[in-house]
């Protein structure tokens, strides 16, 4: 961004124009000079490039309060009602049946037919 002298001295003059009303407004609503020191300068800092610290999180102590007991109250549903995650994984504690397995047998006979597979595929290769 390429300013001429001319532009940068319009912007002088509006922060002047800005600070001198920031500090007449103070003046009249009886805010301290410190604050308005301390707005001055902040204003005054580039807005551009990682200058200063991210703000972490936006709530308060109470919401992740409210949030982590609307969680815990949704998994004791969960628990209770013996769905969803919860119910798999005591059904692996409690030694059920694993969904989707395949048996002693069924291996076997992939592994026959795989074995055929590979014995027909160097039959023709040579």
């Amino acid at each position: 961004m390429d300013l001429s002298v001319k532009q940068l001295e319009e912007a002088v003059a509006i922060r002047r124009q800005i600070d001198s009303l920031r500090s007449r407004l103070n003046s009249l609503l009886g805010g301290s000079s410190s604050s308005s020191s301390a707005a001055t300068v902040t204003a005054a800092a580039p807005r551009s490039g990682g200058g200063g610290r991210k703000r972490r999180g936006g709530l308060s102590a109470a919401g992740r309060a409210r949030i982590a007991a609307a969680a815990r109250a949704r998994w004791a549903r969960v628990k209770a009602a013996g769905g969803g995650a919860a119910s798999k994984s005591s059904a692996k504690k409690s030694g059920g049946r694993k969904k989707g397995g395949i048996s002693a047998a069924g291996r076997r006979k992939l592994s026959q037919m795989m074995k055929a597979r590979w014995a027909a595929r160097r039959r023709a290769k040579g």
